[in-house]
């Protein structure tokens, strides 16, 4: 862990609701996809943490969506504003547990697969994404995932691609894939290890210090209640009870 001074350097407005924001500096502390880094908001005294989007060691992206005052504000942060940060937080994704990975999505859950998504075509191997979201409006992902993956998109109302969850694409279509790796609501994420235990579930939770001080984030597990901002937020399908 590590806490820096990052600035912001581009903020883009991806849909009605849901921006992505690059924040440059010294990144070398964040080592997998899937990790977490935790901004201190001017005006707000608990820290917010989003997950990595993107990095390299110069910069981090992070897609955020617009649910309270805090992530409205953000939406109004000047460009070389400077905001004080935590990086290098969680345990990410292990891309070595698969060689025909699938990538499952559900809403702004898209955003730690991508930097995924970017790992495994560095190894050659181009993953399957089943993305989910209410409807086609929900379905907000930069377009360079279609170079990265083979998309399948679903959406509750059928407005676009599959009519139905993306778990339920899942039982209904054989897929080829030896591990998966999912972000999204815990419904889904439940669905999902319901569905299959051979793979890796990213979640969310709030979270009072994010680096295992407070205990507030703690889950059930087989092994114990474990942390989502230590231990986590990438835990193992199989441990997690729910």
């Amino acid at each position: 862990m590590k806490d820096i001074k990052l600035t912001i350097v581009s903020n883009k407005n991806l849909s009605n609701d849901i921006y992505l924001m690059r924040l440059a500096g010294d990144l070398s502390e964040i080592k997998n996809p899937g990790e977490f880094i935790n901004l201190k908001l001017p005006n707000y005294f608990l820290r917010r943490p989003f997950s990595v989007f993107d990095y390299t060691k110069d910069y981090v992206e992070i897609m955020y969506k617009i649910l309270g005052h805090g992530t409205k504000d953000m939406t109004n942060y000047n460009l070389g504003d400077e905001i004080d940060s935590l990086i290098g937080l969680g345990n990410g994704f292990d891309v070595n547990k698969a060689k025909k990975p699938l990538l499952i999505a559900g809403g702004i859950g898209i955003a730690p697969l991508y930097n995924l998504a970017k790992k495994f075509n560095e190894k050659g191997i181009k993953p399957t994404l089943v993305f989910g979201a209410r409807n086609e409006k929900d379905l907000v992902y930069p377009k360079e995932f279609d170079d990265l993956c083979d998309v399948i998109l679903c959406t509750d109302d059928g407005s676009k691609g599959f009519k139905g969850t993306a778990v339920l694409y899942l039982e209904l279509n054989k897929i080829d894939f030896d591990y998966y790796y999912a972000c999204g609501p815990l419904r889904m994420l439940e669905a999902l290890a319901d569905y299959s235990k051979n793979g890796s579930l990213s979640l969310e939770a709030r979270m009072g210090c994010g680096f295992g001080a407070c205990m507030g984030c703690s889950i059930k597990t087989l092994n114990g209640p474990k942390r989502v901002c230590k231990e986590g937020p990438v835990f193992e399908a199989s441990e997690v009870v729910f």
